[in-house]
């Protein structure tokens, strides 16, 4: 048994932070699956746009396309090319997703960033998406934004798995989780299954250690009067509000509204840590999996953090370990007025950012490339 499939029997579910039409079709998600216990992928617009956007994998399934479809729209001839992989992966997760009842073996498919702060056009692109690829074990993914909050309630009301993504405070995942079991409770109230209805909370851990030590390297430099305290705190913030979180969804797993919910067959929707990969060659390079280890949960890798855990990473239960340790560093951060909440906030309007400026690279290089002559 690999390490990565350990962590799967401590209830951390391994996905892969990646999808490629070139990689797919070598086998490579399949093998994972066979041999780490591998339970699902994530895609985004940066994945997309370094599949597509580089090489010439995808040219010959361009062509194709614009032949029988002459004038095509570049974003059309992107969401077809975007359809075709993440059909090629669910169709590779379905044995995973049919052996666990629809617990898992999902793949994720993100709805334009161009619409983060639009609730309609949300949930319509969610609809959209979710027929197109026609798969059972498809997640849309739908930003954590103040917007993206009703449009969850909505489409998880319709029967569509989702991915909530770019969550990064505590605050904000509450929200979330709580449309979520809002969605649930629409479905019951139409006399509709909630079974087999499955959604993530995806926290983006990485990134909130790169701003806060950032921010305290700059004060240590100023010969800050904490300098200590600040230090003490580098590489800690992130992991400790991901296990704030955790204990959260511990407290309302046990709450009389999601028993309920659990009555009649509700899956729970699991705290997922993305942005794994860790920014600062200083920090061991499995922190954010050794540290974010327990039941319910998901741990989406990049390729690298995946080899480097299966290699030397450590199982253990870590996001129930020394709460009261990261209830301290969580003090500490607001004592030392590191602000949290306000870099919880600009990392989500980046996030959004960071997306839109991905996918209008990757709409440019489809743009560039012309549609074969007959």
């Amino acid at each position: 048994m690999s390490k990565l499939s350990e962590l799967s029997a401590k209830g951390t579910a391994v996905w892969l932070d990646f999808v490629d039409r070139k990689f797919l079709a070598a086998g490579g998600l399949k093998t994972l699956i066979e041999q780490d216990g591998l339970t699902g992928v994530t895609s985004n617009p940066s994945i997309f746009e370094k599949a597509m956007g580089h090489g010439n994998a995808y040219d010959e399934s361009l062509a194709a396309y614009d032949r029988e479809h002459p004038g095509a729209a570049t974003i059309d001839r992107y969401e077809h090319q975007a359809i075709e992989d993440i059909k090629a992966a669910a169709d590779t997760l379905r044995p995973v997703y049919d052996r666990l009842d629809a617990k898992d073996g999902y793949i994720s498919l993100e709805v334009s960033p161009y619409i983060a702060d639009d609730t309609d056009a949300t949930i319509s692109e969610a609809e959209k998406l979710w027929h197109a690829v026609d798969r059972p074990n498809l997640m849309i993914k739908i930003p954590g934004t103040l917007a993206g909050g009703p449009a969850i309630s909505a489409t998880i009301a319709k029967g569509i798995n989702v991915n909530v993504t770019l969550l990064f405070a505590v605050e904000a995942y509450i929200r979330v989780a709580e449309a979520y079991a809002t969605g649930l409770e629409e479905r019951v109230r139409q006399g509709q299954p909630i079974d087999r209805i499955a959604s993530v909370a995806s926290f983006f851990v990485s990134r909130i250690d790169s701003v806060i030590d950032k921010e305290i390297d700059r004060r240590i430099a100023e010969n800050d009067p904490e300098a200590e305290a600040l230090k003490a705190l580098r590489g800690k913030v992130a992991i400790a509000n991901a296990k704030m979180a955790y204990q959260w969804f511990l407290d309302f797993e046990k709450s009389d509204r999601w028993q309920a919910l659990k009555a009649k067959g509700a899956q729970s929707q699991r705290l997922l840590w993305a942005s794994t990969g860790v920014k600062d060659k200083a920090y061991p390079d499995t922190l954010y999996v050794d540290t974010l280890i327990g039941a319910d949960t998901v741990n989406t890798m990049p390729q690298p953090t995946m080899d480097a855990f299966r290699d030397h990473g450590t199982v253990a239960d870590t996001l129930t370990d020394d709460v009261e340790g990261a209830r301290k560093v969580m003090a500490e951060v607001d004592r030392l007025g590191l602000n949290l909440t306000e870099v919880t906030d600009t990392l989500v309007s980046e996030g959004v950012a960071s997306f839109t400026k991905a996918f209008d690279d990757l709409l440019g290089a489809i743009a560039h490339k012309q549609p074969a002559t007959a």
